[in-house]
């Protein structure tokens, strides 16, 4: 695994956050590699830091002032949103997967005029990304900008709007007909969300 010396991996990494083992991830493809942001998320000095340091990233691709709404897919990106909707004074939701598809819940309300700046806590192969933006869309919505923690996704994914990281790293994902011989003899865990009942 090839990862840039990067201060936000160095906090991934003390806590424990930088997992390593056989995990499958939300999108159903192999790693060795599993990011917990969560862990990262739940102490506040790490939340505050990796908030400003996005806003700042945001800020140089887009204008900021047109942004009247924060959207994460839950769960990952849900505590980061947050935080950065807090920075940013600006209001804050979250989609939930209704029969494995995104959806709004809890009252919350997307309108046409509304301009959004999508958040994530990693990207891998997008799909979280693609189906919240058409998500976004299904309500006449425009996504102005997405912006993850990190990014490991390993093409360049058309997403249709400007998008930022803090982090790049490679750490490569598998199919299940081409996972290495010393991933497999590794007893495979499924961490994410995206498979919780």
């Amino acid at each position: 695994m090839l990862i840039e010396n990067n201060k936000i991996l160095e906090i991934y990494k003390k806590e424990g956050a930088l997992q390593e083992g056989h995990f499958i991830l939300s999108s159903g493809k192999h790693s060795s590699i599993y990011l917990q942001s969560a862990i990262v998320l739940s102490i506040p000095e790490h939340l505050k830091k990796i908030a400003l340091d996005m806003v700042l990233k945001i800020k140089k691709i887009i204008e900021i002032d047109k942004v009247n709404l924060i959207v994460s897919p839950a769960m990952g990106g849900i505590i980061i949103g947050n935080k950065i909707g807090e920075v940013l004074n600006k209001k804050s939701i979250f989609l939930e997967r209704v029969n494995s598809k995104f959806t709004l819940r809890r009252g919350f309300e997307i309108f046409e005029t509304d301009k959004i700046l999508l958040i994530e806590d990693v990207l891998t192969t997008g799909k979280s990304s693609y189906e919240s933006i058409e998500c976004i869309k299904s309500f006449g919505a425009d996504v102005i900008c997405l912006a993850s923690i990190i990014d490991r996704s390993e093409e360049n994914l058309n997403l249709e709007c400007p998008y930022t990281s803090l982090v790049k790293i490679n750490a490569p994902i598998f199919n299940n007909d081409n996972i290495p011989l010393n991933l497999r003899e590794i007893p495979a865990v499924k961490p994410g969300s995206r498979f919780i009942e």
